[in-house]
């Protein structure tokens, strides 16, 4: 009979078989939280989703105006006419 790693690593499988009954199910359930409570919180929920997407368009269109205004163009366009005038 294959066991499933929750069963071994809870102790169910004692003395080379299987227990059944309410100590294995309290064995298999402790096990399960004890792995869920001791993950870190990986990933992100749908609302976080939501709130770092507005922040990235947020963060995006400060950048398209601050790129896209009088100085910094002509700082950019200086800086590639010079490197295109450079003599090798």
């Amino acid at each position: 009979m294959e066991t499933k790693f929750w069963d071994r690593a809870a102790g169910a499988l004692r003395g080379g078989r299987l227990f059944t009954g309410a100590p294995a199910r309290r064995a298999k359930w402790s096990a399960w939280w004890a792995g869920r409570l001791g993950r870190s919180d990986r990933g992100m929920t749908t609302s976080e989703y939501a709130v770092g997407t507005i922040a990235a368009c947020a963060f995006a269109a400060v950048l398209y105006k601050v790129v896209n205004s009088g100085p910094v163009l002509s700082a950019l366009q200086s800086l590639v006419e010079d490197a295109l005038d450079a003599k090798f």
